[in-house]
């Protein structure tokens, strides 16, 4: 039975795209492995070994030609060093990106507050009153985070998040800053090396292998933010979402610490060498070399 539950139901015929627990119990007794079994005990032995066909998430092979290399300079950044050599005092690392299209919704009605035996309830229906795309950088090793709010994303609206970063300290006496980032039309390849490199020649920029933003710290901030913050989204006007954003910044620095990031340099190869057996079945074969 737990064989037929981590099966993929079109193998089998079946035109689902997931099994739920009815499914593989009457699975189970169509294909006469038992006369009868309750919904229940089917949940249970599938409970005792974590097995959730009903469930599914979302994943992509890593698609750059250099992840690896890329990959393993931001994982050493994140553990202070560049090229085998530690940081210094004097140098830091900034990880940024930009969140898109945050709207500002004005709710018909107003939200009824948590009561006794009642969820806070918001009202489903609102009116549009403009979105911000939300410029962030995050300093991986001092949690301090500065935003902006832009009217759209671009090569000039970050680089003036650049200049709000650079022209204050320590970044601006710094020896060298670090900046991780993806590869978004605002900041990709080699022209915004160059582009930053004339502007900013203290300035770093380093680049996620592509499709790999869970590489970039700054996500994580933009989870939280989403979550303690914007969510349920009700504002009144584009400068109340802008000060809540702003706000929020300041409230999430006084609190902060450094994220305990644990994804290594180990981990990568580990990740690497799953990857290569599921390419490649003979890899997975037990005298495989």
């Amino acid at each position: 039975m737990k064989a037929l539950a981590c099966e993929l139901p079109a193998n089998r015929g079946l035109p689902l795209s997931r099994l739920s627990t009815t499914d593989v119990a009457r699975e189970v007794r169509r294909s006469g492995i038992v006369a009868s079994i309750s919904d229940k005990t089917v949940w249970r032995w599938l409970h005792e070994d974590a097995i959730r066909p009903w469930q599914h998430r979302c994943w992509i092979f890593p698609r750059d030609p250099d992840f690896r290399v890329k990959a393993g300079r931001i994982l050493d950044l994140y553990e202070g060093h560049w090229e085998g050599t530690p940081l210094g005092d004097d140098e830091f690392v900034i990880s940024t990106d930009e969140k898109t299209s945050i709207q500002a919704r004005r709710r018909i009605h107003a939200p009824l507050p948590t009561a006794p035996h009642n969820a806070m309830r918001t009202e489903h229906e609102y009116e549009r009153k403009g979105a911000w795309a939300y410029l962030a950088a995050w300093d991986v090793r001092r949690a301090k985070i500065y935003g902006r709010c832009e009217r759209k994303t671009g090569i000039v609206p970050f680089g003036r998040l650049m200049k709000q970063v650079m022209t204050q300290e320590p970044y601006r006496s710094a020896r060298r800053v670090f900046w991780t980032m993806d590869n978004g039309s605002s900041h990709r390849g080699q022209a915004c090396i160059d582009r930053i490199k004339n502007h900013w020649p203290t300035v770093v920029p380093v680049h996620t292998p592509v499709h790999a933003s869970w590489l970039n710290q700054v996500e994580i901030y933009f989870s939280i933010l989403q979550r303690k913050a914007l969510t349920p989204n009700d504002f009144p006007s584009l400068e109340a979402l802008e000060e809540r954003l702003h706000a929020f910044a300041q409230y999430y620095e006084s609190i902060a610490q450094p994220f305990q990031w644990k994804f290594t340099r180990h981990d990568l190869e580990s990740l690497f060498e799953r990857i290569d057996r599921a390419r490649d079945p003979e890899l997975a074969m037990p005298n495989a070399a």
